[in-house]
């Protein structure tokens, strides 16, 4: 008798688990997707290394001209 009372609860149980069991799995599959967007727009964004470095040897040449024409030397 007891075994047949505690049946529903039981069930329930059952189907409370495995929703949050299904919910947790949605969830972590959205969080993966949601990270594997934002390795892509980095890896979009950075720069090759040596795009990088000529990118600052360039900086470094236009601060050097304007430097020299804030002194009035002509290069």
């Amino acid at each position: 008798m007891m075994i047949e009372s505690m049946t529903p609860t039981i069930l329930m149980a059952g189907f409370a688990f495995g929703a949050i069991a299904a919910t947790l799995m949605v969830t972590l599959r959205m969080w993966q997707g949601w990270l594997d967007l934002k390795r892509a727009e980095l890896d979009r964004r950075a720069p090759p290394q040596g795009e990088e470095r000529v990118e600052i040897a360039e900086l470094r040449a236009r601060v050097k001209q304007l430097e020299a024409i804030a002194a009035c030397v002509d290069l």
